[in-house]
């Protein structure tokens, strides 16, 4: 348990030194960039399949479930609301943290084993304005286009099975979402990925800056870090959905 704390501990100071060189200059455009293009490149593409499978089961399930209940009318809006609140973010946070995550990690892990931190460090480099932020910066910018991949392909996803499927009206599945969902259903949904996004770099980054133990320890903090993002990332959003329920009225109550 201390062992736990004080790697919470460490991991705080890291987070807190990150944001600090944040506004350093000179910023990093290239290596944010170069990073944003290989987290989209890997993930983009299995989120998107993700994604419909995603918003196919949510339609399934709520239009049986409407059909029950008498609220087919409302099957639509369930869908929607349930992809963009939910499903978005989450599927983003694990294909980022999953994908990209641990590509950051065993980078930042093989560049430790081979000392050149620890050059930097020498040469008067830090290494966490130069290395970390730009990756912080692009993890949050690609889950924050993510999200919207995956909301505009598990809406259209719901919407395919559940018209084509379990005939149900075209024109009430998106007129419904109107009557319950509101703007700010969206917002919290892209605010909820950027810091996902954020959480996941961060992560990463720390485990891999401190990977002890060769090649072999390198491996490991891999796995430490996809299983530890997936544990903060659920919790983070279980945390700020409660918050959006609690600060933001919601439609028809």
């Amino acid at each position: 348990m201390g062992r736990m704390f004080a790697g919470v501990g460490r991991f705080t100071g890291f987070t807190i030194d990150t944001f600090k060189a944040v506004p350093r200059r000179p910023f990093q455009w290239s290596e944010a960039i170069k990073q944003a293009w290989f987290i989209a490149s890997v993930s983009i593409l299995p989120t998107a399949l993700v994604a419909i499978p995603f918003g196919a089961v949510i339609a399934l399930q709520l239009g049986s479930l409407s059909k029950q209940i008498g609220a087919e009318s409302f099957a639509g809006a369930a869908s929607v609301l349930a992809v963009v609140r939910e499903a978005g973010p989450i599927v983003t946070a694990l294909l980022i943290s999953g994908a990209g995550g641990s590509a950051m990690c065993a980078d930042l892990g093989a560049r430790k084993i081979r000392e050149e931190l620890d050059a930097m460090e020498t040469l008067g480099v830090d290494p966490i304005q130069r290395l970390v932020v730009p990756r912080m910066f692009a993890g949050a910018v690609v889950a924050f286009f993510l999200n919207g991949v995956v909301s505009a392909v598990g809406i259209a996803g719901g919407y395919i099975f559940n018209v084509y499927m379990q005939d149900g009206t075209p024109g009430s599945y998106l007129a419904s979402f109107a009557a319950l969902g509101q703007v700010a259903d969206v917002v919290s949904a892209q605010l909820r990925a950027i810091v996902f996004g954020m959480v996941a770099a961060l992560i990463a980054c720390y485990l891999g800056m401190n990977a002890k133990g060769g090649p072999k320890g390198v491996g490991q903090a891999v796995n430490v870090s996809v299983v530890v993002n997936f544990m903060v990332l659920f919790a983070f959003n279980f945390v700020m959905v409660a918050l959006y329920f609690q600060l933001v009225p919601q439609k028809g109550s």
